[in-house]
């Protein structure tokens, strides 16, 4: 079935499962407030659609430049469903149903990553989800401080200063990973706390080396966060013995052996925006959490998620999805989400084959999840010129008659000169930088490399 029919037929369900609940409740009316002008409404809609159709096609695979993508069918009519009775999960108060769902998928992320023990709960967003990590950072080691590489996602920093913790930034070693050389001189000052590690940077989808980052924890005694919000699923192969080589599989085992954990379902958990998580390997740290609320905590004795965030409100209808999604497509290897995950791993490695067997484009390096990094090739252009050319077929795709779209990458002189495929010594410049997240980039693959070739052609420098 095509999935805009699927859609279709399975958003009925959901707002047909909703007026059957609805009606099993004692018949009311609706007050006049709420009505509106049918009339005033299609005017809207009408400009509502006009606005709508501004969107770049995220579902398609000819878009390969950032990490969105939309949410599964299944995950819509979960969402929908709950959507439409709106509840909150900051307390059991607002969401008796999905507080609980959303307890039983933290406990299947826990398991996925194999987290001994958890504590956990969604958020809105992966920002979220770190600040929580570095707040409870904060709290068990005050005034230590944070250390983290330059290929960290920048909220990390952000996060520090609203948090007021001193944040040290370290390099990278020479395949772009944090310098654990350098973070271990850091470390014997004892000044450190907490060493976050990237298992999968957003730039280019690299995973720290975490496994021999447990040295420092057992060292130092420092504690080790994992900012897994991207490649975080990809665990799911790399604790399957068919799926070795897809993915660093020593980096990823050894998240089991780190203290928290972040995820974003909302990317590669099929999951709509915002759906991000936070799980720490010791349950105790939620008495860090401790508050009280006079009016909300009082249907239940069991734990309300809100005891154990920072946030309060929170959609309910993000677990729904979420769990109705984990049912449907289970986190496995062989099924479910699994072979989604693989059919993105392998598209970047055959993207990236084919890119480094063509002439007219260099690759920079192998893939380690589903990002690719290139750019166009001439021998007898500097890195200025190079890095032009690249925004030039960036531009060029996103009007030309069947679009591609595509996204750049900002290299610092270091990061470029290290790789060793630019020309050395001209200060940071930009390359092209395609995200295959979608299964489907699997099938597209000669179109993605055709559409290249034309773009390059027609944008190479000299050409009228």
């Amino acid at each position: 079935m095509p999935e805009d029919a699927l859609i279709s037929q399975l958003t009925e369900r959901a707002i047909e499962l909703v007026a059957k609940w609805e009606g099993s409740f004692h018949e009311y009316r609706a007050h006049p407030a709420t009505a509106f002008d049918e009339k005033g409404f299609e005017a809207s809609w009408a400009e509502f659609s006009r606005r709508m159709a501004g969107n770049y096609p995220f579902f398609h695979p000819s878009f390969a430049g950032q990490m969105l993508k939309p949410p599964h069918p299944v995950a819509v009519a979960g969402y929908l469903a709950a959507l439409l009775v709106n509840p909150n999960n900051h307390a059991l108060d607002g969401g008796p149903v999905t507080s609980q769902m959303e307890k039983e998928v933290v406990a299947a992320l826990g398991e996925m990553l194999h987290l001994p023990a958890i504590l956990g709960h969604l958020t809105s967003s992966g920002t979220i989800a770190n600040l929580e990590a570095l707040f409870v950072a904060r709290q068990l080691a005050p005034g230590k401080q944070v250390v983290f590489g330059s290929n960290a996602h920048y909220t990390h920093k952000r996060m520090c200063q609203l948090l007021g913790i001193e944040a040290v930034e370290v390099g990278l070693d020479e395949r772009g990973r944090i310098d654990l050389e350098a973070v271990a001189r850091h470390c014997e000052g004892g000044k450190v706390g907490t060493v976050v590690l990237t298992a999968g940077s957003t730039g280019r989808g690299l995973v720290d080396p975490i496994d021999q980052a447990l040295q420092l924890k057992e060292r130092y005694g420092v504690r080790l966060h994992v900012d897994a919000a991207y490649g975080g699923f990809f665990s799911l192969l790399a604790w399957e013995d068919a799926s070795a080589g897809l993915v660093p599989a020593p980096a990823y085992r050894a998240i089991a052996g780190c203290d928290s954990v972040v995820v974003d379902p909302h990317k590669h958990g099929l999951q709509p925006y915002g759906c991000g998580a936070v799980l720490f390997s010791d349950p105790r740290v939620g008495i860090l959490y401790r508050h009280d609320s006079p009016y909300t905590y009082f249907t239940s004795t069991d734990l309300h998620l809100g005891e154990i965030s920072l946030e309060c409100s929170r959609a309910g209808a993000a677990a729904a999805a979420l769990w109705l999604t984990f049912r449907v497509l289970p986190l496995e290897a062989g099924q479910g989400l699994g072979p989604i995950l693989a059919a993105c791993r392998r598209a970047a490695l055959s993207f990236s084959e084919r890119l480094a067997a063509t002439d007219g484009f260099l690759l920079l390096e192998e893939p380690e999840l589903d990002i690719v990094t290139y750019l166009p090739s001439a021998p007898e252009l500097s890195r200025r010129q190079l890095a032009e050319w690249s925004q030039a077929i960036l531009r060029e795709g996103m009007v030309a008659r069947e679009p591609l779209y595509l996204s750049l990458l900002q290299l610092g002189e270091r990061e470029a000169d290290r790789l060793g495929s630019l020309p050395a010594g001209e200060g940071e410049t930009r390359v092209l930088r395609s995200v295959l997240m979608k299964p489907e980039h699997e099938l597209y693959i000669d179109e993605l490399v055709a559409r290249l070739a034309s773009l390059r052609e027609k944008t190479a420098p000299g050409k009228p």
